[in-house]
């Protein structure tokens, strides 16, 4: 068996959407800080999934998205290292490294 990479995913599909929300595992249930509002938001396994992946469902799943969701050193990790994710793009929420992909069809 293929060691889980520590990263949780879940797939949605919305209309013709297929939104990949993944993290590291560590993260659910965790309240991460926005700005300095003293608002935070909660880092839900509802959106980013409970199930752990490997490295290869994790990027076979990011590579089809139509718009990504990705947080985490992990998970943003392993897309730079795809060159799914340009570093100069990563930013962070809370803290924690936060990046997006949307795919534009023309």
């Amino acid at each position: 068996m293929t060691e889980t990479a520590g990263i949780v995913m879940r797939i949605h599909r919305v209309r013709a959407e297929v939104v990949v929300a993944a993290c590291d595992a560590e993260l659910i249930g965790r309240d991460l800080p926005i700005g300095t509002s003293g608002r935070t938001v909660r880092i839900s396994a509802h959106f980013y999934g409970e199930r752990p992946v490997t490295r290869e469902e994790f990027l076979w799943a990011v590579e089809r998205a139509t718009i990504a969701n990705l947080l985490g050193a992990r998970a943003l990790g392993l897309a730079v290292e795809a060159g799914l994710v340009d570093p100069d793009a990563v930013g962070t929420l809370g803290g924690v490294p936060h990046a997006e992909i949307v795919t534009v069809s023309s």
